[in-house]
């Protein structure tokens, strides 16, 4: 069991959903629709978890590249999570439908990547104990998709009678008719809905400082305003 995972002063958990290239860059092969504003409210909540040493649990689709994927792909740029959602003490465990894990592992590391093979973590023996036994006053999502990936991850520990706070402009969505039916199935199943500022405050960052687009890079924004200084 893992009674002892998370500290009793430790109410919260962040689980950090499939924070990787190919969902949250512009090249990606999935990348999420507004993703330079997900990506910054992503880097705040990472810097705030960093400063008030509050534990991360990652899961990130990875899959084998015999099996038809066209992302996420076993070995791939694509499958890597983006960089400041790593941190230096971690450890990381492939999907191969095995449970075992360190005691004390939450104690022992700041995160645990875990890797899955479906969008659903629990379909996952690993990842299904360590979500079920790990004790903590409120889990906090992010990462993508809210109709994916969220959905089941939130449905999940609802389930299993956790308490969810989704972070709604820190995840996701390919789909945004279908990302907000999501939000609101959460809600109605009993998650709580937080935007990032009320979190973990403002940011002051200008770029995402990952992706190249220049969207992300803040060539867009720039056009637009010399476009508007000509016209007036």
């Amino acid at each position: 069991m893992f009674r002892q995972l998370v500290k009793a002063k430790r109410r919260q958990i962040i689980v950090d959903i499939n924070t990787q290239r190919d969902f949250f860059l512009a090249a990606g092969k999935v990348c999420i629709r507004n993703h330079k504003r997900v990506l910054s409210h992503i880097r705040r909540i990472m810097a705030w978890a960093r400063t008030r040493k509050i534990p991360v649990i990652s899961v990130c689709e990875v899959y084998p590249g015999n099996n038809g994927a066209d992302y996420c792909v076993d070995g791939t740029d694509g499958q890597k999570k983006i960089s400041y959602s790593l941190f230096d003490n971690r450890i990381n465990f492939p999907a191969d439908g095995h449970y075992d894990l360190p005691r004390d592992i939450l104690r022992t590391y700041r995160q645990v990547i875990l890797h899955k093979r479906s969008q659903d973590p629990f379909d996952e023996p690993r990842i299904e104990r360590l979500l079920s036994e790990v004790r903590a006053g409120e889990f906090i999502l992010v990462g993508a998709a809210a109709e994916g990936a969220v959905l089941s991850t939130a449905l999940g520990l609802l389930q299993r009678g956790k308490k969810v706070i989704l972070v709604t402009d820190a995840i996701g969505t390919h789909n945004n008719r279908r990302g907000e039916l999501a939000i609101r199935k959460m809600k109605a199943k009993g998650a709580r809905l937080i935007e990032t500022r009320r979190l973990a405050g403002l940011s002051h960052l200008s770029s995402v400082g990952i992706c190249r687009c220049k969207r992300c890079r803040g060539e867009h924004a720039d056009r637009n305003l010399q476009t508007h200084s000509l016209k007036a």
